[in-house]
């Protein structure tokens, strides 16, 4: 007999959405971080970059103008929306909906005080890294990383006061998404409409404005590796939030991830 759970199939349907667009943005991601790269050696020896796939032969080149109407420009950004909306989506229903934001068996605050910790944790999250970037710490990537690694730590360890371990987990992840898809949004679109717009009038493009939006790009490249980790830890309740050492677990996988995309991105 063929039984139909509503409650399944949205769950089935949002979290396929949200890990095969989250594939997208971040397989995007990390290949400009490639293509950059190789735009940089190919700069200093005076070759292009060749590329072979699907059967065919392809060269970047990387230009300093605009030289086609706005219009035809495309745009990589709805990959990010996406994926942080069908994010959000199941942190609703699987935890905000499903009984899972507290510990059961000894809630510390009722569900509603933990949801709205949940929530402005997300925000306020992104405004402290948001000003945090703005500092001169971030000439310094060791310092900026300690810095950032203390500051989530501090903020894990009190989400696990209010919440059960399982969710303290996904929200620092949901935090991380939602700085990646803020980023994006907020701080690398925009600077890059300026420059289509300047470009399109004729006007020198402000180095500034790319400057700007590489950085955070390259922040993303550095946070969706331990974001992967804090996402997929769920399933391993053992190895990661369930153990007496779960905030040391959530530190040295952060680190791990960290150092992973530094991997990648010399790759």
């Amino acid at each position: 007999m063929l039984v139909f759970n509503a409650s399944e199939w949205i769950n089935l349907i949002v979290r396929w959405t949200h890990v095969f667009s989250a594939i997208l943005w971040v397989g995007t991601t990390y290949y400009f971080t490639w293509l950059d790269a190789q735009l940089r050696r190919s700069q200093r020896t005076g070759g292009d970059v060749w590329m072979v796939h699907s059967g065919g032969f392809y060269t970047v080149v990387k230009q300093k103008t605009l030289g086609v109407p706005p219009s035809d420009v495309h745009w990589f950004r709805w990959e990010a929306m996406v994926t942080w909306v069908s994010g959000v989506t199941l942190l609703l229903v699987v935890y905000y909906a499903g009984g899972l934001i507290v510990d059961a068996s000894n809630p510390t605050v009722s569900e509603h005080v933990a949801k709205a910790i949940g929530l402005s944790a997300l925000v306020v999250g992104w405004i402290v890294y948001d000003l945090l970037v703005r500092t001169p710490l971030v000439r310094t990537g060791w310092a900026f990383a300690i810095v950032a690694l203390v500051l989530i730590v501090a903020l894990a360890w009190g989400l696990r006061q209010v919440m059960s371990a399982r969710a303290a987990y996904i929200h620092v992840g949901a935090l991380f998404g939602t700085i990646m898809a803020s980023n994006v949004w907020m701080r690398i679109l925009p600077p890059q409409r300026r420059m289509i717009a300047a470009a399109a009038r004729g006007e020198p493009i402000d180095p500034a404005l790319g400057a700007g939006a590489k950085e955070r790009s390259i922040h993303n490249t550095f946070i969706v590796v331990p974001t992967v980790f804090l996402m997929i830890s769920n399933h391993f309740p053992t190895a990661t939030y369930g153990n007496r050492y779960g905030l040391a677990t959530m530190a040295v996988l952060i680190v791990a991830g960290w150092s992973a995309a530094a991997v990648l991105r010399r790759a």
